[in-house]
């Protein structure tokens, strides 16, 4: 089975904000839809491991925030990266924006976010399944919002080319870079450059 066929869904991504007692966290997520107009109804998969998902289970409660093309890398790492369970993700929010459900939604990097109040929850296993009707919302922008799609092509870093490997043909030392330097003498057989030979 090709699992790569899930990636032409079409996704997009959001951070997802709880907050209990007095400590606010939030989260990435990327399958939401709205899934009913009257009342409006919100369907988001939010995985197990995450604290925020724990928080909306006790608590009823969530903002979401629509990421925009705008939001760079450190946003997916601060928020997607590590856990609420060992970082306050909101300790250095040097401006707290509150909806009218208490719940923080994001500063910047949003072009609007959705109040929304806990109806079903289904288990999936891995995650559970939400199902909460929209209590509020505010649209900021019309900057175009991020796709998953979009992530992968201009925002999350691309690995490091791999580097060229060379063969000695002398004594089968391998050199590791693009390309062997012409004053390279191999340590083991004292040959040059003119006796090495590309193999990746």
């Amino acid at each position: 089975m090709d699992n790569t066929a899930l990636f032409k869904i079409g996704y997009g991504l959001y951070v997802l904000t709880a907050r209990e007692g007095d400590k606010d966290n939030g989260c990435i997520v990327n399958a939401v839809a709205q899934v009913a107009d009257n009342p409006v109804r919100i369907m988001l998969s939010v995985n197990k491991a995450n604290l925020t998902h724990d928080m909306i289970l006790r608590t009823g409660r969530f903002n979401l925030n629509m990421l925009t093309e705008e939001a760079p890398f450190k946003v997916f790492q601060h928020f997607g990266f590590q856990s609420g369970r060992n970082v306050n993700k909101f300790e250095n929010c040097e401006v707290e924006m509150r909806g009218d459900n208490g719940l923080l939604y994001l500063p910047k990097y949003i072009n609007a976010y959705i109040g929304c109040e806990l109806r079903h929850a289904v288990d999936l296993k891995s995650h559970t399944l939400f199902i909460a009707e929209m209590t509020e919302g505010k649209a900021f922008s019309d900057i175009p919002s991020m796709t998953y799609a979009y992530y992968h092509a201009n925002v999350k870093p691309k690995p490091a080319a791999p580097k060229g490997k060379w063969v000695c043909k002398i004594c089968g030392y391998v050199y590791e870079g693009d390309e062997v330097p012409d004053d390279f003498i191999c340590p083991i057989c004292k040959h040059g450059k003119a006796d090495f030979e590309k193999v990746q």
